[in-house]
């Protein structure tokens, strides 16, 4: 009976996730058409900020940098709870993941299960510094569905040039120590995703890192372009290979994003972002938590989803996105992601 009422109930909430995609996807585009800042639905992912500690010191992160202008810490757990009960209904896929290194909180991979116990689709990134036996082995437990590691390089010289005060040697035993633990109790999850940020020290090693993925038996090797932040005169980081840039170079010398900064924009329809201590923030862009939307201490999703400060940030998105400061440097609309 237990059982049956369980099934019952996942697939009540399924199919209100399914009608929430559909008004959202409706609404984002009902919004390209006619300007309106009306939205139907509410978001169909969202992602959660375990901690902004972090014990890298990579070159284009305010996390690594210690340049945050809003406070350091990491979520708890009965917040955690509170604010995914709020979202369980129609939130699809949650990315443990904005600012900071994860597996540096304590109970990460206890909100892990408990989203996965809601049959919420779940993803995180890492450094892998952390992913020694038994958290490998109660990583593959919790139910997590998606693994990004990142890599970026395959020696130490090239690997350290990013991943500054970081350990390739590190990154590779906690593959090995997740990849071994899925064998051994025969689970598909998480996928192991190596992630290659490609920059300009490491791009000559794109063909090794897949295969060094190959030998580690990950599931899938990516690439992602670079995101830097003094762009314009060129940048050290950005690669020779046009294809691995966001960027393009002009007939003047002078760089400019390769996409064209159009006034809408689907992540603000279809997701967002919530920091450790519980502010709700547009998108991944918005690092420093400038454009709060509001705060879940002091109001419920529903409330901030539909209030006046999301109502603006849309409008003025919808009405000239190039004057909101954080869109400038916006990857919407060009390919992130390059295989």
């Amino acid at each position: 009976m237990h059982f049956a009422l369980k099934r019952t109930f996942e697939k009540m909430s399924l199919l209100q996730r399914s009608f929430n995609t559909v008004k959202t996807f409706s609404s984002y585009h009902w919004s390209k058409w006619t300007g309106s800042t009306q939205h139907w639905g509410k978001p169909i992912s969202v992602s959660i900020e375990p901690t902004t500690a972090c014990n890298l010191g990579c070159p284009e992160c305010p996390s690594g940098l210690k340049k945050f202008s809003r406070p350091t810490g990491k979520i708890d757990l009965g917040n955690f709870n509170k604010w995914t009960s709020q979202l369980k209904n129609y939130v699809s896929y949650i990315t443990f993941y904005f600012q900071g290194e994860p597996y540096l909180n304590p109970g990460f991979l206890e909100m892990v299960t408990i989203a996965s116990e809601k049959n919420i689709f779940t993803a995180t990134s890492t450094n892998a510094h952390f992913l020694n036996d038994e958290k490998a082995k109660a990583t593959v437990l919790s139910g997590l569905k998606k693994l990004i590691i990142s890599v970026d390089g395959t020696t130490q010289e090239v690997y350290e040039q990013y991943r500054v005060n970081g350990s390739l040697e590190k990154v590779i035993k906690g593959t090995r120590n997740i990849v071994k633990w899925k064998k051994e109790l025969r689970s598909k999850y998480p996928k192991v995703v190596f992630q290659f940020l490609v920059v300009k020290p490491n791009e000559h090693q794109i063909e090794d890192v897949k295969k060094l993925g190959e030998e580690l038996g990950v599931d899938k090797v990516v690439f992602k372009s670079a995101q830097v932040y003094d762009y314009e005169n060129g940048n050290s980081l950005i690669p020779e290979t046009e294809k691995y840039s966001r960027y393009k170079k002009r007939s003047d010398g002078r760089y400019e994003l390769k996409n064209k900064l159009a006034d809408h924009c689907w992540r603000l329809w279809s997701s967002c972002v919530i920091t450790w201590d519980g502010k709700v923030v547009p998108c991944c862009f918005d690092k420093d938590a400038k454009h709060q939307l509001g705060d879940l201490n002091k109001s419920d999703f529903d409330t901030i989803w539909n209030g006046a400060a999301y109502q603006a940030f849309r409008s003025k998105l919808l009405n000239s996105r190039k004057e909101i400061d954080i869109c400038k440097n916006c990857s919407e609309g060009t390919k992130v992601w390059v295989n």
